[in-house]
């Protein structure tokens, strides 16, 4: 089962509310790469990871949550018939590690779609999704797996108009970011009077032309809080825009960015062009899904 990188198309943020969380606007997009996962019985739960990136993510079931997800399932399946079941997981890691692309919140939806089918739970949607948000405020969206806005902390869910499958490049520059170091210093940054900015939401994007022109009146406002931890992050930024992109932006907490290209071969030329003068950096092209598919359901 594919766990698609999920993308911010655009992000806005509030200030922390009291109890530390921020509310946020985002239409959110899931691309046709990511993280691949597969479940097999087994006496216990066991996790093999595999792929470029298995060797930079941890093992440790407090941490790890492909772990968490299983976990959370067994103590629904004990509670349910007493018993204590397992599952053989094989993970192959193709997002790198804390980088913005919601990679570990996938990877964790698509472990409960699997696991609930291997245990034959019959778990409907809103079961799964109150599950995966005790697991991170991302992972209703992955469940939910096509584009979507999301509001509240991220678990309340409409659905987009259908989007365009234009092609996009991935760029991180594999130095990780972690999510509470961005919002702590957005935290800094921003003024004490400010207030969530709602985009509007249209009933439909047309043509590319319209999505495009869409997304460029948006930001993402974790940007220059990123790009203060991660310098770098600005130098991606840069690169990316030096290429043919019809739009360029930050994913998420960073530090993955992504260009928007109006056809393959400029998405291509991006990629030789970026490879070419960062080397070190990790480079992949791929597509929009359009809406219409499930994501980690399919």
């Amino acid at each position: 089962m594919l766990a698609p990188a999920k993308i911010n198309l655009y992000l806005h943020v509030s200030p922390p509310r009291p109890d530390g969380y921020h509310e946020l606007d985002t239409l959110v997009a899931f691309s046709d790469y990511g993280d691949e996962l597969s479940v097999a019985p087994s006496d216990d739960i066991e996790l093999t990871i595999e792929g470029p990136f298995a060797d930079r993510l941890t093992q440790d079931s407090t941490e790890n949550m492909v772990l968490k997800a299983a976990r959370a399932l067994r103590h629904v399946f004990e509670q349910r018939h007493g018993e204590t079941p397992g599952a053989a997981i094989r993970l192959i890691k193709n997002l790198p590690i804390a980088s913005g692309i919601g990679g570990g919140s996938s990877d964790a939806a698509a472990t409960l779609v699997e696991i609930s089918k291997l245990w034959q739970l019959s778990l409907d949607d809103q079961e799964l999704r109150a599950i995966g948000l005790q697991l991170g405020a991302d992972v209703p969206a992955c469940l939910y797996g096509q584009s979507a806005w999301l509001s509240g902390i991220g678990e309340i869910i409409e659905a987009s108009p259908q989007l365009h499958r234009l092609p996009v490049v991935l760029v991180n520059p594999l130095e990780p970011v972690a999510t509470a170091d961005v919002y702590g210093r957005y935290d800094q940054l921003i003024q004490s009077d400010a207030s969530l900015s709602g985009a509007e939401r249209p009933s439909a994007f047309e043509t590319p032309e319209i999505l495009l022109d869409y997304l460029r009146d948006q930001r993402n406002d974790l940007e220059p809080a990123a790009k203060q931890i991660t310098p770098s992050i600005d130098h991606l930024l840069k690169s990316l825009k030096r290429t043919r992109a019809l739009l360029v932006r930050m994913s998420g907490s960073g530090g993955t960015c992504f260009g928007i290209y109006g056809g393959d071969g400029a998405a291509r030329a991006a990629i030789l062009d970026i490879q070419q003068r960062h080397p070190d950096w990790w480079v992949m092209a791929t597509h929009l899904q359009t809406g219409i598919g499930r994501g980690v359901r399919s």
